[in-house]
């Protein structure tokens, strides 16, 4: 179903409104639904839409809470970003299990690559196998929150909105079938 632009445009404010407030919000660490939106926003806007929004938000989001070293920061982004890419995918064969496979997917390449920024990068861990061992297992608690958060809100944005839609074609559907009916007597 195709909508209109100031439609799209009022979601895309919504989204990034709903992730800003999300990591200002109370939550286990990791559990937010920066993930979900950004694929969302890739299979029903597009590449470029959901780049922005998911770039927006944390950019706003950061301006408040802080920055920290640029290249752990640009990892972060970057996870969000391959998100965005992965939700071509999803795009493609739009189903539940793919939403879920996509969501899933995002958090372990978000959990490879920010963790493997953190050891490179950062001071916490011996710049060793060992050491990027341990930087991946003290992190498996902040991977279990985000798979956990990106599955749950994946489902339940995706969800809403196909319901939504749903809805609003039998709406149509109804209202169409009115017409006919009345002009007919």
């Amino acid at each position: 179903m195709k909508m209109s632009k100031k439609f799209s445009f009022l979601i895309i404010f919504l989204l990034i409104a709903a992730g800003v407030a999300s990591r200002f919000m109370p939550h286990a660490w990791n559990m937010t639904p920066i993930v979900a939106i950004s694929l969302f926003a890739s299979v029903y806007f597009g590449i470029r839409y959901s780049l922005f929004t998911v770039g927006a938000t944390m950019l706003i989001s950061d301006l408040f809470i802080g920055f920290y070293d640029l290249r752990i920061m640009l990892s972060v982004y970057a996870g969000f970003a391959v998100a965005s890419l992965i939700g071509l995918l999803v795009r493609k064969h739009k189903t539940a299990v793919s939403v879920l496979l996509g969501a899933a997917s995002s958090s372990a390449f978000f959990f490879v690559l920010t963790n493997w920024a953190v050891w490179q990068f950062g001071t916490m861990y011996e710049r060793s196998a060992a050491g990027l061992l341990e930087s991946f297992a003290m992190a498996l608690p902040f991977f279990k929150n985000m798979l956990i958060g990106d599955v749950v809100y994946s489902a339940i944005l995706f969800g809403a909105y196909e319901l939504a839609l749903a809805f609003s074609q039998k709406l149509k559907l109804r209202a169409s079938s009115e017409k006919i009916y009345l002009e007919k007597v």
